[in-house]
C-alpha cells in the first residue's frame, strides 16, 4: 500500500509504501523522515493488505474512499471536449459535435471503472492507494470534514496567539 501524505511538521508532501513487517508477515511499519525539517514519521499501525481500521500516518479512525484519479486532467478533458464540440457546432457539423460529446462521455465512464479507489484521513489528508476498500469505507461526509476543519483553525489560532 502506498500512503501519500503533508510532513506535520512543515507541510512539504511525502510518501512511503508499507508492506507486510518481516517479523511477524503481518502489520505494515515504515519510517521516513522529511527533507526539509527532518521530522520523523514511524509508522505502526496494524494496518494489512486487507484491512485499514486507522490512517496509517496519524491514527486517524475516520477515513473516506473516493476515486484515486487526478481532479485537474479530468477538468483537462472536459475543457478541451467542450471547445471542440463548440467549434465544430459553429461549423454546422452537428454530428461530429454529437460524436465528440458522446464519445468523451464513453471515455469518462470507461475512466471511473477502470481507476481504482483509494482511502482519505479526514485529519491528516493522507491519501491511502493499492488498496481495496472495504464496507467501512464511506463516501466523503462534509459535515465530518468541517469539523477537521474547524479544529484546524482553533489550533492553528492557539498557536498564533502563544507566538
Amino acid at each position: 500500500m502506498k500512503v501519500r501524505f503533508e510532513c506535520p511538521e512543515c507541510g512539504v508532501p511525502g510518501k512511503i509504501i508499507l508492506g507486510p513487517s518481516p517479523e511477524s508477515g503481518a502489520g505494515s511499519t515504515a519510517k521516513w523522515q522529511c527533507p526539509a525539517c527532518d521530522h520523523r514519521l514511524e509508522t505502526d499501525s496494524g494496518v494489512t493488505s486487507q484491512s485499514l481500521p486507522v490512517c496509517a500516518i496519524c491514527g486517524g479512525r475516520e477515513l473516506y474512499k473516493k476515486k484515486n484519479f487526478p481532479h485537474t486532467l479530468g477538468l483537462t478533458i472536459l475543457t478541451i471536449a467542450c471547445v471542440v464540440s463548440f467549434i465544430t457546432y459553429l461549423n454546422y457539423e452537428k454530428i461530429l459535435t454529437w460524436a465528440i460529446l458522446g464519445g468523451t462521455a464513453l471515455f469518462d465512464v470507461v475512466l471511473f471503472l477502470w481507476v481504482g479507489d483509494a482511502v482519505v484521513c479526514y485529519k491528516c489528508g493522507a491519501v491511502h492507494t493499492q488498496f481495496t476498500p472495504g464496507p467501512e469505507h464511506h463516501p466523503f461526509d462534509l459535515g465530518i470534514s468541517e469539523r477537521y476543519r474547524q479544529e484546524r483553525i482553533r489550533r492553528e489560532q492557539l498557536q498564533s496567539e502563544k507566538r
